[in-house]
């Protein structure tokens, strides 16, 4: 449950001084064109930017990776599945052991398929990493016109996320002081893990409601128009933001146009 532990990035680097609608914009963009694009070259491209930019974020690399190590294997997963059971059976024989047969389209289909996902995860979790959750409902409200209940109530689960994460140790200490222990048993270990899923459900879901009649009395729910105390701008910076994330979307399938490799989503391209 580490995960679900914030980070708490560099103040002074680059993106995370930029405006969070503005990083949620630059991500949107890249996303898009790698959910368009199905060639190899493309999702490549951006995914090296994407990992250039990481210092910028003020993120560590080890800090990052050990937040987003589920990706990567979700992505290879993906990777490995779509090039073992791809019905691209164009290119020369790479693996023939009995039922598996792997050639070479359909491995850079695999690829072209993780690499997507991991560039569309990547954009998005840079684009969340580096923003403040306080700034990200403040500038939601100023910049996007979002409804303060909807603003308020994200922040409020996300400053959440840390007291999970708490909770989560707090009931795999109680069960092991029990002696509950799965051994080395698999199916124990995800019987007592599906047990403590069910207990931190329950134990979010009273939170939650005991959270939401708190802010009500509060005044959150109220329909007029509340003041806000950080004043949320785009400024230069946050609008070239969003213009080089469409220049390297741009370049990157302009590339793939040029090499004759691009292919569009619905459609050949």
């Amino acid at each position: 449950m580490r995960m679900l532990t914030p980070l708490r990035p560099d103040p002074e680097a680059p993106l995370a001084r930029a405006n969070p609608v503005a990083k949620l914009a630059a991500a949107a963009i890249l996303m898009l064109a790698l959910f368009l694009s199905l060639d190899l070259l493309t999702p490549a491209l951006v995914l090296v930017v994407l990992l250039l930019a990481i210092p910028a974020t003020g993120i560590g690399p080890s800090a990052l990776l050990s937040r987003t190590w589920p990706l990567l294997l979700a992505a290879l997963a993906l990777a490995v599945f779509n090039a073992l059971f791809s019905a691209n059976s164009g290119g020369v024989v790479i693996v023939d052991a009995g039922p598996i047969l792997l050639r070479s389209d359909a491995v850079v289909g695999g690829l072209a398929v993780g690499l997507r996902v991991l560039g569309i995860a990547l954009a998005g979790v840079l684009a969340v990493l580096a923003t403040d959750p306080t700034d990200l409902a403040d500038s939601l409200q100023q910049q996007l016109r979002l409804s303060p209940r909807l603003a308020v109530g994200a922040l409020a689960a996300v400053r959440l996320m840390p007291t999970i994460a708490q909770e989560w140790q707090i009931l795999r200490l109680a069960r092991r002081a029990r002696g509950v222990s799965a051994g080395r048993s698999p199916v124990a270990a995800v019987r007592i893990a599906a047990g403590q899923l069910l207990s931190l459900l329950v134990s979010a879901i009273r939170r939650a409601t005991r959270l939401a009649t708190a802010m009500e009395a509060r005044g959150f729910g109220a329909r007029t128009c509340r003041t806000i105390a950080r004043e949320q701008r785009m400024r230069r910076d946050d609008w070239l933001l969003i213009v080089a994330a469409a220049a390297v979307a741009i370049v990157a399938v302009g590339i793939g146009l040029v090499l004759g490799s691009w292919r569009f989503l619905f459609g050949a391209g």
